[in-house]
């Protein structure tokens, strides 16, 4: 079997060289299915041998300890450093040294991971629609760009990466996801299509974008909406908690992480 870094996503962006990045996928790990075979979450039933090897093995290629939230689809976003554990329950991190990655797990949620162009801080964070719309059109993006080591960073200056995600033809949604973006942001009705029995589909790249922009952000790459991206389509590369939950009852996890060099 190949190793999972021949399979995994390497971020293409204007990110500067101290920053370093990649998407894993289902491949390169040794987890039996319905977990097969990378997966890296430790609370979907997998074998904890599994998981420790699959762990290791994203560790040993990247050269530096990634950290593993408790992630709750919520918008707290918290400061990594050589001394933090896995566990930590938050949906956004940032790192501003070395010895430690920003790890975000996903099966179907958008990861995001960010940057500034001069390399200071790296981030990531776990974009769901909950995270994603939060409260009052405050959510986990804006949480980030809003924490105190990002500040002093003007808009312009940020870079992002969206992976991939459930995609705008696959992730079908009730009124209540619309008007938890609406309500705020009339723009937002753009990324949501009429499907059927009042559901709707919803663009969560799209919404992420919008989001972006609203906080002057717009030097936003990878993700584009389109059917490669899509978790739920491309079953032979991705886990998604969508597709293989109803059939399977369980599946793994990817992870986005990002971390910065010396």
């Amino acid at each position: 079997m190949a190793p999972f870094f021949d399979h995994s996503m390497r971020p293409v962006w204007p990110a500067p060289k101290q920053v370093q990045s990649l998407m894993t996928d289902r491949h390169g790990g040794v987890s039996s299915a319905p977990w097969d075979s990378m997966n890296l979450g430790d609370h979907v039933g997998d074998l904890p041998q599994s998981l420790q090897i699959n762990r290791q093995r994203l560790q040993d290629n990247m050269g530096t300890r990634p950290v593993f939230l408790k992630q709750v689809h919520g918008v707290d976003a918290v400061l990594l450093d050589a001394s933090s554990r896995d566990g930590t329950v938050a949906d956004a991190c940032i790192a501003v040294g070395t010895g430690v990655a920003c790890t975000i797990m996903v099966a179907d949620c958008l990861p995001v991971l960010m940057c500034d162009s001069a390399g200071r801080w790296v981030a990531a964070a776990h974009a769901g629609w909950r995270g994603l719309a939060g409260v009052e059109g405050a959510g986990v993006l804006e949480s980030l760009l809003r924490a105190s080591s990002l500040r002093d960073t003007a808009p312009d200056d940020v870079l992002v990466w969206l992976g991939p995600c459930i995609g705008p033809k696959a992730f079908e949604v009730g009124p209540e996801v619309r008007a938890a973006f609406c309500v705020q942001d009339p723009a937002a009705a753009a990324f949501f299509k009429p499907s059927s029995d009042e559901k709707w589909l919803a663009d969560l790249a799209g919404l992420a974008k919008l989001r972006l922009l609203r906080q002057g952000v717009h030097r936003v790459f990878g993700n584009d909406s389109q059917s490669d991206w899509c978790t739920f389509t491309q079953a032979s590369k991705f886990f998604s908690h969508r597709r293989d939950s109803r059939v399977l009852g369980q599946t793994g996890r990817m992870a986005a992480c990002i971390w910065l060099t010396q």
